[in-house]
């Protein structure tokens, strides 16, 4: 399969199935309530990111285009073009992605200090001056709190759009004073027909992709990028034979997770490993199997290692096999 490219939010003018929120969004606008910092809530992929964008060209003046949807704007507009090119002057994002392209753990205080003196200013040449957070789950506390400031001294002609997959996790001084917007999951129909248009996955795939990224079409591309069906199909046949493990197969897998590249791929081994221990939990115990402690103590581990990895920079082949070593006692359970 050739390499599937993921654009970035600012790339791209099209959504769908978000009207709900955009006609929110969009009667606030227009009847000047526009509120002065918006929450963008709901799971990862689902378009947070790309209504923020879309909403942002909107205040910066770019005038609307039916072509694209309710809040959709034409790409070759300069003002799409400026904010495309991350040269308008009346934009600022805060994101993961530092200043030499390379994706951070966390965004920094210092960026997020940066925005009180964005907001201080009049807009330079559109109508407000609006700021996006993509996402304000990756600040960390004292970027949060940095954040509650400007929060507390409302811009004028100032919009905040903070992009959030878990809400619940952010200060609750940062959620009371946002407008939230919810977006929901998409159909695993329209989830597979977007991951097959865009990755040209068949059909089979496209419906495996989007039944992983549940009904979240960019999740559901960014797996199909990142060979996601062939670490599914590795954490597959790893549990399938249980409590038997076939070393030379777990030794390969393991070398994959070198360097950055190994990162990722560490990630979503665990990921679909967790996903499918969950779903088989879930199976046993509505089939009255008995208790189910010790896989629901393997689920735990698999979401709790990677944390631990990428924050205490532990070895991954250690903790991969850790993880081994814990499914193989819950299957002989």
């Amino acid at each position: 399969m050739a390499e599937i490219e993921v654009p970035h939010p600012r790339e791209v003018y099209e959504l769908q199935g978000q009207l709900a929120a955009e006609e929110s969004f969009e009667d606030a606008r227009v009847r000047g309530r526009l509120h002065h910092a918006w929450l963008l809530t709901g799971a990862e992929g689902v378009g947070k990111a790309t209504f923020a964008y879309r909403a942002a060209r909107r205040l910066l003046g770019a005038p609307a285009d039916p072509e694209y949807g309710l809040l959709g704007s034409n790409p070759q507009h300069p003002v799409c073009r400026q904010v495309a090119a991350r040269s308008h002057p009346d934009i600022m994002v805060l994101e993961r992605e530092g200043p030499d392209g390379k994706p951070r753990r966390i965004i920094p205080v210092d960026d997020a200090r940066k925005l009180s003196e964005f907001f201080s200013k009049s807009p330079a040449s559109a109508p407000h001056r609006v700021a996006i957070i993509d996402a304000a789950d990756d600040l960390n506390p004292n970027a949060a709190n940095a954040i509650l400031k400007t929060l507390e001294e409302p811009p004028p002609r100032g919009v905040l759009l903070m992009v959030s997959h878990a809400p619940g996790r952010l200060l609750p001084t940062i959620r009371s004073r946002c407008r939230r917007l919810a977006f929901q999951p998409l159909s695993l129909e329209v989830t597979a027909e977007f991951v097959a248009e865009r990755a040209g996955s068949n059909p089979e795939d496209a419906l495996r992709l989007a039944r992983m990224a549940e009904g979240a079409p960019g999740r559901a591309l960014a797996l199909a990028a990142a060979n996601a069906l062939a670490m599914d199909d590795a954490a597959r046949d790893l549990l399938v034979d249980l409590p038997v493990v076939d070393e030379g197969r777990a030794m390969l897998l393991a070398e994959k997770f070198r360097g950055g590249e190994g990162a990722a791929q560490f990630a979503l081994l665990f990921e679909r490993l967790s996903d499918r221990v969950h779903q088989f939990a879930t199976s046993q115990a509505g089939q009255g199997h008995g208790p189910l402690d010790r896989w629901a103590g393997a689920w735990e581990t698999l979401q709790r290692l990677p944390r631990e990895v990428e924050g205490l920079n532990l070895d991954r082949a250690d903790a991969f096999f850790t993880a081994l070593s814990e499914l193989r006692q819950a299957a002989q359970a």
